[in-house]
């Protein structure tokens, strides 16, 4: 496996956007996530260069599902691009970290009453709204503060991604938006045009993750022109605003790079063109928002190996310190990942093993099955590609701790998210008296 310009070989330890991993791992313990602000950097200048400077009258957000903390909201905003939030507690962290709130779009399939209220009160840019029962509690909301807010209504164009199932959004069947059958679209613009406090924008889709082609994307266009044609002809409502979502996928592969977002944008803009341009409609603002794409390739995980089981004539078991709760990715939907022993990075891969970690879980496999170089208790193991869903999906599953986050920036480490205590995983607990 040949390494990535921003990884490279040095003293036979693997460096990481300048930074010795091994470095790190003794400096601040293991598990430990390691995420370059380098490497976000040049994916917001491609993001610059590919979209909003090409084209006219288009915007893009950072999709923070894939990674959320305060020190992320500060990069965002210096990069000069908006948020999606997608709870409260998004929210929250972007209003603690002073994000600008006009450039927040919040979604979510089930927010709640004061998750509704928090984004009025706070005049976020853009409010998702994903059924029926969102639209009366913000209606009553707005209406009890005397306050407005814009929104997208989410769709779901019926489209099918090629991707995991469980990370497929945009088909008929989903949890997810207001489906295009049955005219319950234009039901839903024909209520809010009767609410005072709520203003409609346009629409919003998501046809999944993690997609390597925009074949889903081109036909959730068409679907979504058809619908804004129809709304302007039978309503005489015009559409300002198209948000098209994200998805856009990442290579996982060790020898492959990450394909520019011109690869997926390209087509998606000439056929939004096209498509308006036909229908005699004007081409509303478009608006992107990638995560993964932005922060997957700019983090790695890097931890300690354990016990090594060979069982003989069928595997090799490598356990490593951490596992499924600070990577719950393979086992959720069996996301595949590359990785190296850190310390001995120059040495030749002669040994297949599986990478496990340490929950009292048979589906704890981090990795299926990999070549690595030979192997001891002691060793660093550095997992690729993990920036984005990595600590965002972590959790104290065995009442595991959560590893921390430390920020790579011109060859210097900053920690941006503490190591977990086992005092802070206890400090919710609480005993009753009659257990005293």
């Amino acid at each position: 496996m040949e390494l990535r310009d921003e990884l490279e070989v040095r003293g036979g330890n693997l460096h990481f956007s300048r930074v010795d991993t091994v470095e790190m791992g003794e400096k601040h313990g293991t598990p430990l996530y390691l995420l370059s602000h380098d490497l976000i950097k040049d994916r917001c200048q491609d993001l610059r260069r590919s979209f909003l400077d090409r084209y006219e009258n288009v915007r893009a957000v950072y999709a923070g599902k894939a990674f959320s903390s305060l020190a992320m909201c500060k990069i965002v905003e210096k990069e000069g691009i908006g948020l999606d939030v997608v709870s409260g507690g998004e929210l929250y962290t972007a209003i603690k970290a002073g994000f600008p709130m006009d450039k927040i779009i919040f979604h979510g399939n089930n927010k709640s009453y004061n998750e509704l209220v928090e984004a009025v009160e706070n005049s976020v840019g853009r409010i998702v709204v994903d059924n029926f029962h969102e639209l009366e509690m913000l209606d009553e909301i707005t209406t009890r503060l005397e306050r407005k807010a814009d929104i997208f209504y989410r769709i779901t164009p019926g489209v099918k991604s090629d991707t995991h199932s469980y990370i497929s959004t945009g088909q008929k069947d989903s949890k997810f938006g207001i489906p295009i059958l049955g005219g319950m679209v234009y039901e839903a613009v024909e209520r809010v045009s009767k609410m005072d406090g709520i203003n409609f924008r346009g629409f919003h889709f998501h046809v999944g993750s993690q997609l390597m082609d925009n074949t889903s994307h081109l036909g959730a266009i068409k679907q979504s022109v058809k619908i804004i044609k129809r709304i302007k002809d039978e309503y005489r409502i015009e559409v300002s605003e198209l948000n098209i979502g994200g998805g856009f996928g990442i290579s996982y592969s060790g020898d492959k790079k990450t394909h520019d977002l011109s690869h997926f944008l390209e087509g998606i803009m000439e056929t939004i063109e096209d498509e308006f341009s036909k229908a005699s409609l004007i081409r509303p603002q478009i608006i992107i928002e990638p995560g993964r794409w932005l922060i997957g390739d700019a983090g790695i995980t890097l931890y300690k190996v354990g016990s090594i089981k060979e069982i003989p004539g069928i595997r090799t078991y490598l356990a490593v310190d951490g596992g499924m709760t600070d990577n719950l990715r393979p086992a959720l939907y069996q996301a595949e990942y590359e990785a190296v022993i850190a310390n001995k990075a120059g040495e030749k891969r002669e040994n297949s093993v599986r990478v496990v970690g340490k929950c009292c879980e048979s589906g704890d496999v981090l990795i299926n099955e990999i070549s690595l170089q030979s192997s001891e208790p002691g060793d660093y193991l550095a997992v690729f590609n993990t920036g984005a869903y990595g600590y965002s999906m972590a959790n104290n599953y065995n009442r595991n701790t959560k590893p921390p986050v430390v920020l790579l920036s011109g060859g210097q480490d900053s920690v941006i998210v503490e190591r977990e205590t086992y005092e802070d995983v206890l400090s919710k607990d609480r005993i009753p008296e009659f257990l005293r």
